[in-house]
C-alpha cells in the first residue's frame, strides 16, 4: 500500500488526505475516513480505471458536514496489488463488506460511478435500513449486452492484457476519452499515478476482462443476484446525474435506470462525459451535496 509520506507533493496538493489502511488478508486497502466521527457516514464507490482520486472534491465539499469513507478496491489507486488475487466481482463486495461492518457504520449513505455501481450495491442493498440515500453516477448493476468495440478490443486474450498492462491502454485513454474538458496536467497525472507499471496495472485489466457475459461466470452470477435486489432502491431517495457524453455508459443505460425508478430526480448532463465529476463539477457537487443533506 502507497502510504500519505509516499505521495509526491504535488499530488498532495490536489488529494490533501491521509489514507487509512485496513487489511483483507489478501493485502492492504487502502480508504479515506475523512470528516467528523460517527456512525453514520457517505460511502463514495468508484470504478475502473479510477480510484478514490476520482471523488477528491466531493470529500472537500462534504467532509465539513459529513464523514466520508471512500475505499480503493484492492488492486487500485494506493491499495495494494497482490498478483494472484482472484480479482472478482464477488470479491470486491466481500472487501467492501468487511470494511464497512469494522467501522461499525449504522447508516451509509451511497454514491457510486462505474464498477462502483455494482460493488456499491451488491455491498449495500444486502444491508437492508442501513443504506440510506443513493447517488447513482453513469454505472451499470444490471446485465446487459451493449459493450464498446474499445472495451471489446481490451478483453482480447493476450492482446488486450499486453495492451492494458503493457502500454497502459484503459487508463491513459481514459484521461482524454472520459471527458469532454482536457483535464489540468496534475489532475491528468493523479488519475495515472498508481497505474504506471505492468503489475500495477492488474486490476484494470482484470476489470475490463471480467465484464459480466451472461455466460454463468461468477461474475455473471454474482451481477444477477446485485439485479433481483435492484427494486429496493424505490423505497430509497435516489439521485442520478448522468454524463450524456459517456462512449460506455450511454443513454441506454440512463434511459435504464429511469424506467426502473422513475421516482428518481435524474439529470442528463449533454455535455459532460464518463468522468462527469470533472467535466460538471460545480453542478454535481452541489446536487450531490443538497441529496444528501436534505430532511
Amino acid at each position: 500500500m502507497v502510504t500519505a509520506a509516499q505521495l509526491p507533493a504535488w499530488l498532495k496538493e490536489i488529494y490533501p488526505f491521509t489514507p487509512k489502511a485496513f487489511e483483507t488478508g489478501a493485502g492492504a486497502l487502502s480508504y479515506l475516513d475523512e470528516g467528523p466521527r460517527s456512525d453514520e457516514a457517505v460511502l463514495m464507490v468508484h470504478g475502473n480505471p479510477t480510484w478514490s482520486f476520482f471523488y477528491r472534491n466531493v470529500v472537500l465539499a462534504l467532509s465539513g458536514r459529513m464523514r466520508c469513507i471512500v475505499p480503493d478496491h484492492l488492486g487500485c489507486g494506493l491499495s495494494d496489488k497482490p498478483q494472484d488475487y482472484d480479482y472478482t466481482l464477488g470479491n470486491h463486495i466481500k472487501n467492501l463488506t468487511v470494511l464497512i461492518e469494522s467501522l461499525g457504520l449504522k447508516k451509509v449513505h451511497l454514491i457510486v460511478h462505474d464498477w462502483g455501481g455494482p460493488i456499491g450495491l451488491g455491498t449495500m442493498l444486502p444491508l437492508g435500513d442501513r443504506l440510506g440515500r443513493v447517488v447513482i453516477l453513469n454505472t451499470a448493476a444490471f446485465a446487459d449486452t451493449v459493450i464498446p468495440a474499445r472495451i471489446l478490443f481490451c478483453r482480447i486474450p493476450v492482446i488486450g492484457e499486453i495492451a492494458v498492462r503493457g502500454f497502459n491502454a484503459f487508463a491513459w485513454p481514459a484521461t482524454w476519452m472520459a471527458v469532454t474538458k482536457p483535464l489540468p496536467p496534475p489532475v491528468k497525472a493523479g488519475f495515472l499515478f498508481p497505474y504506471n507499471s505492468w503489475a500495477n496495472r492488474i486490476a484494470t485489466h482484470r476489470f475490463v476482462r471480467d465484464i459480466p457475459k451472461n455466460t454463468g461466470q461468477p461474475n455473471d452470477i454474482a451481477l444477477a443476484k446485485i439485479e433481483l435486489a435492484l427494486p429496493q432502491l424505490r423505497t430509497k431517495a435516489v439521485r442520478i446525474l448522468w454524463g450524456g457524453e459517456d462512449f460506455c455508459f450511454n443513454r441506454h443505460y440512463f434511459d435504464r435506470w429511469n424506467k426502473l425508478l422513475p421516482d428518481a430526480k435524474a439529470d442528463y448532463l449533454d455535455e459532460a462525459g464518463h468522468y462527469l465529476l470533472e467535466d460538471a463539477q460545480e453542478f454535481c457537487i452541489r446536487e450531490i451535496s443538497a441529496h444528501l443533506m436534505a430532511k
